[in-house]
């Protein structure tokens, strides 16, 4: 089944559901120490709501892959019920979570138990100092006993996700890459995107994957990976000859576009075709007024058709998202 296919000829099997907006960390990328406005509670996909949504995606459009985000996921009540949902689903997917790791040596069991198959942890450094120059809160030490937990509940690969910060963190990779080796998580890099609240994003500020790559070859002997990258955003190399691999997703400045298989489903009940989209399509209203599965299947056929190429960045008119990362997800 290719259902969600777009005008270019991709074809859409892999959904990142938003479950809320909201989050415990204030990482200064992301958003402002205040916060930000939430979502009304109103407005937000029920478990029912997500659940029918994610059986359409699945059943009938040829979605294979869910990945749940937020904002934060695990601050989402009912979690656990709706994973165990899904993977009760017809045409059950491999699940995923992203999430800032604070809880999850708590929910790290159940979900497991519940049917999700693996976690991606974000964490940008391993030094509280830093951790709460960043995140501004002191909870590194939640963060690492949640990685501990998603690995021995067998919630592997898992795999860790790290955004350089010129003037911050940027120093920092080798020691991350040594982290993560010895204790058998898998590392990415993520070049930091335009996607922050303050919309404080600039090209001349981001770490690029050339300087990433640079520091890690003052250290390790990087050789790229054997395994096929696929649809896969992130380039993969073994480090010092394997088995041990880190990867980074160059998403600004080696865009993998023409290869993109993922489709978005806002925790407001919105499909987004890309990350950048500066439109959505709502599902919530039809399915709040009674819409079948046919055609809120429909609907969402038609909001993947119009997909762009690539999602512009370096393009002159480029417009950054009205809606933050934490509102999107990831």
């Amino acid at each position: 089944m290719a259902a969600l296919r777009d005008g270019h000829g991709r074809v859409a099997t892999d959904l990142r559901v938003s479950l809320t907006d909201r989050c415990n960390l204030r990482c200064s990328y992301c958003m402002p120490a205040e916060g930000l406005d939430w979502l009304p509670d109103a407005t937000l996909l029920t478990d029912d709501e997500l659940v029918r949504l994610i059986d359409i995606a699945t059943r009938m459009l040829g979605v294979t892959e869910v990945r749940f985000t937020g904002g934060e996921p695990l601050v989402r009540k009912g979690l656990v019920g709706i994973v165990e949902r899904v993977a009760g689903l017809e045409q059950a997917p491999e699940m995923s979570l992203t999430t800032n790791g604070i809880g999850l040596s708590r929910l790290a069991a159940p979900l497991a138990a519940a049917g999700l198959d693996r976690v991606n942890v974000s964490l940008d450094t391993i030094r509280a100092d830093t951790f709460e120059q960043i995140t501004r809160r002191r909870r590194l030490d939640d963060v690492l006993a949640g990685l501990a937990a998603a690995q021995q509940a067998g919630l592997g690969p898992v795999k860790v996700n790290a955004v350089l910060l010129r003037g911050v963190n940027d120093d920092q990779a080798p020691e991350l890459v040594d982290w993560a080796l010895a204790h058998g998580y898998q590392l990415r890099f993520i070049e930091q995107m335009p996607l922050d609240a303050q919309h404080g994003w600039s090209r001349e500020q981001m770490v690029t994957a050339d300087e990433i790559f640079h520091a890690l070859s003052a250290r390790f002997r990087l050789s790229p990976a054997s395994e096929p990258r696929g649809s896969a955003p992130a380039e993969l190399f073994t480090v010092d000859g394997g088995p041990g691999t880190v990867g980074v997703i160059a998403s600004v400045t080696r865009p993998f576009c023409g290869d993109c298989d993922r489709v978005r489903l806002t925790a407001d009940g919105q499909v987004r075709d890309c990350l950048f989209a500066r439109t959505e399509s709502d599902l919530l209203t039809p399915l709040r007024a009674g819409a079948s599965d046919d055609e809120l299947a429909e609907r969402w056929i038609r909001a993947m058709r119009g997909k762009a190429a690539g999602h512009g960045i370096d393009d002159p008119r480029f417009l950054q998202p009205d809606r933050p990362m934490s509102a999107i997800g990831g």
